[in-house]
C-alpha cells in the first residue's frame, strides 16, 4: 500500500492541465439553429435560412464573460443538428447558406477574435453526432469529421480547449458510427498542442452531473483505465438525455479504488451547468435564470471542490447575451468579490509541524477575527496529497472543531456558522506523503448566518 500511495502522491498535471485548472471559471456558449427553432436538440432537417441573428456581437459575449471573471469560453461550433457556425467547405448546412451577413458570416471567427482582443481562452465544442450528415453511420463520416476538425484547428489561431461528448444516434439510423477518437487526439496534439481535450478526451473528465455541484471528495488522480474510450462511450449519452462519460461514483480516487489500478493518471473534473434550465436560449426561460445566490453556491460547490466550473451562457436570437443573464452574472461577481476581497489571515503568523502522517499548522492573528469561510489550496504542481483536513479554534482556553473535510486539490472552500477566534489550528491528519499547502485563507461571507 505504501508503494501505491507514493505513486499516487507523485502523479502531476501536464502544463496544459495546470493552466486549465487555474482558469477556475469557464463559459459555454450554446448558440446555433436551435436558438431560432426553440429546440434543445435539432434533427438536422432545419432550413439554414432560419439562422438570422439581428445584431450578433461576439465582443458583447466575451466582454460579459470577462467582466464576470471568466477566463475561457467554449463555443458550440456544431451541435447534434450538424449546422456549422463557420463556413465549412465540407457541407452546405452552415452559416454560408443563411441570410446572416448574406452568407458571408463566420461566428467561430468572430468569437475567436473577440477572445484574443479581451485576452481570454477560446475553446470549441464539435458534436461527434451529426443528424444532418448523409455520411453519419459510415466510414466516410470519420473523414468528414476529421476534415471539419482540421478546419477548426487551422483557421482560427490558438485553440485552448476542445470539448467532445460521446453522443451517438445509432438508434435513429440503425447504423453504428464508430468514432475514431485516437485519430482526433493525434490531430489535435499535432495542430494545437496547447489545447486540453475535455470530457471524451484524455486531459479533462466530466464530473458526472450537470447540476454545477461537484463531489465532496474529488481526487484528480484516478485509475488510468478510466480513460479507456469504450468504457467512456458505453456510459455515454443516450438519445433521451445529455450526459457524456460516466464517472459518477462518489469515490474515484481513494486508496481502495487506486490500489487495483494498472496505472494512475492526472484526470481532473470539469463541472458543467447552464445558467438557465435549457442549454440553448428560450425566451420563456428569461425568468428562470439562476440567481446570484445560486451561482455563488454553485461556485463554492465546483471551483470550491477542486473542479473547474463550465457555466453555459446562451446568446439569444439577436445574437446577444440577454440582460437577464447579465444581471445574474453581475450579482454573482459582486458576491464573489465581496467575499474573497478580504483575507482575514493576511496578517496572521503560521507555524507548520510535519509528523509521520500528520501535519499541524498553527495560526495566530493579532486581533480576534469573525469568519465563516475557509479556503485551502495545494500546490498541485507537486501532486495532490491531502486526504483529510480539520480546522480547530480556541475559545476560552478550549480547542473546538470548526469544520472537517477530505480532499483539497487545487482549491477547496468550505462554509460554516460564523466563528470568532484569534488562535487556530489546521490539522491534516491524513496525507499521501508530505503535503504542499500553497494557500490558507479565512473569509466572511455576508449572506452566511
Amino acid at each position: 500500500e505504501s508503494d501505491i500511495i507514493r505513486k499516487a502522491a507523485n502523479v502531476r498535471p501536464s502544463a496544459r492541465q495546470l493552466r486549465w485548472q487555474q482558469l477556475e471559471l469557464t463559459a459555454f456558449l450554446h448558440f446555433g439553429i436551435n436558438t431560432f427553432t426553440g429546440r434543445e436538440w435539432g434533427d438536422g432537417t432545419e432550413d439554414p435560412k432560419l439562422f438570422n441573428p439581428s445584431s450578433l456581437d461576439a465582443r458583447q459575449w466575451i466582454r460579459t464573460c470577462k467582466e464576470a471573471g471568466f477566463k475561457q469560453v467554449i463555443l458550440t461550433a456544431k451541435h447534434h443538428d450538424g449546422f456549422c457556425l463557420w463556413p465549412s467547405q465540407y457541407t452546405e448546412h452552415s452559416v454560408k447558406s443563411s441570410p446572416w451577413k448574406a452568407g458571408n458570416g463566420d461566428v467561430v471567427k468572430e468569437v475567436a477574435e473577440a477572445c484574443r482582443e479581451y485576452g481570454i481562452g477560446f475553446g470549441i465544442y464539435l458534436s461527434p453526432w451529426d443528424r444532418n450528415s448523409p455520411y453519419f453511420g459510415s466510414a466516410a463520416y470519420n473523414d468528414y469529421f476529421i476534415n471539419q476538425l482540421t478546419e477548426l484547428l487551422t483557421q482560427y489561431g490558438q485553440i485552448d480547449e476542445l470539448w467532445f461528448d460521446g453522443a451517438n444516434g445509432e438508434e435513429e439510423t440503425g447504423k453504428k458510427q464508430v468514432y475514431e477518437f485516437n485519430k482526433w487526439y493525434t490531430l489535435i496534439r499535432k495542430l494545437q498542442p496547447k489545447a486540453v481535450i475535455a470530457v471524451m478526451g484524455p486531459d479533462v473528465r466530466w464530473v458526472g452531473t450537470e447540476t454545477g455541484y461537484g463531489r465532496e471528495t474529488e481526487w484528480s488522480v484516478v485509475p488510468g483505465d478510466a480513460l479507456l474510450q469504450d468504457k467512456i462511450a458505453a456510459a455515454s449519452q443516450k438519445v433521451t438525455e445529455f450526459a457524456p462519460a460516466n464517472m459518477m461514483d462518489d469515490d474515484l480516487g481513494s486508496i481502495e479504488k487506486i490500489s487495483k489500478a494498472s496505472s494512475l493518471v492526472w484526470y481532473p473534473a470539469e463541472i458543467d451547468v447552464s445558467i438557465r434550465p435549457g442549454w440553448f436560449y428560450h425566451e420563456e426561460e428569461d425568468h428562470k435564470v439562476k440567481s446570484p445566490e445560486t451561482l455563488m453556491d454553485i461556485y463554492l460547490s465546483s471551483v470550491g471542490r477542486n473542479g473547474v466550473l463550465l457555466l453555459n451562457l446562451p446568446p439569444d436570437k439577436r445574437g446577444l447575451i440577454s440582460d437577464y443573464d447579465i444581471k445574474a452574472l453581475k450579482g454573482f461577481k459582486a458576491k464573489l468579490d465581496e467575499t474573497f476581497a478580504n483575507d482575514l489571515l493576511k496578517n496572521a503568523s503560521m507555524k507548520t509541524k510535519h509528523g509521520k502522517d500528520t501535519t499541524i499548522i498553527t495560526i495566530a492573528v493579532p486581533n480576534a477575527i469573525e469568519f465563516n469561510t475557509l479556503l485551502l489550496q495545494e500546490d498541485i504542481r507537486k501532486g495532490q496529497r491531502v486526504t483529510q483536513f480539520e480546522l480547530f479554534y480556541k475559545q476560552e482556553g478550549i480547542w473546538k472543531k470548526a469544520i472537517s473535510g477530505t480532499t483539497i486539490g487545487h482549491k477547496r472552500i468550505v462554509t460554516f456558522k460564523t466563528i470568532k477566534a484569534d488562535e487556530l489550528r489546521l490539522i491534516l491528519p491524513q496525507t499521501r506523503l508530505k503535503p504542499f499547502i500553497s494557500s490558507i485563507g479565512l473569509y466572511s461571507q455576508q449572506s452566511q448566518l
